[in-house]
């Protein structure tokens, strides 16, 4: 179902087609590069935490991790990633599908910098085994995100 609902919304952009569906699992980083054949740098992850009792979600580049002393000054708090089954609830895609398309209301989503280095990316869309191709451009365009943050280290510049 969740599938449905990310290309639902992508469909509203005109990028509904370009959701591809892989028979292996794409689920982590490591795994969606495998099936892409590309490098992991290009997988836009999705990570979701809670920040006051909301949720909130930031895609990121796949080769980065949350830096924690970045991530407390641009939102006050320090990171608390969401469990498995409040992703599932309160996002509205499960674990290994995570993506700012077709989520819940009121899910406020930013965009990490570490994407900003590439003219394209790979969000999953879904599920575990899918992935969408899209420019930084058309990922603005599509993912409703709230603002460009810079709250992530290690990427590979």
């Amino acid at each position: 179902m969740s599938v449905e609902k990310a290309k639902e919304h992508l469909e509203k952009y005109g990028f509904g087609e370009r959701v591809r569906v892989f028979e292996q699992s794409s689920a982590t980083v490591e795994l969606a590069a495998q099936a892409l054949g590309c490098a992991p740098a290009l997988i836009a992850k999705s990570l979701t935490f809670s920040v006051n009792g909301e949720p909130i979600m930031i895609v990121t580049a796949g080769d980065t991790k949350i830096d924690n002393a970045k991530y407390k000054a641009e939102f006050g708090a320090k990171a608390k990633m969401l469990s498995a089954e409040d992703v599932d609830r309160l996002i509205g895609h499960s674990v290994g599908g995570v993506c700012p398309f077709g989520i819940n209301e009121g899910v406020r989503v930013f965009l990490d910098s570490s994407l900003k280095r590439f003219e394209k990316v790979f969000p999953a869309c879904g599920s575990g085994n899918t992935a969408v191709e899209l420019s930084i451009a058309e990922l603005e365009r599509c993912s409703g995100y709230e603002k460009w943050i810079d709250v992530c280290k290690g990427a590979e510049l």
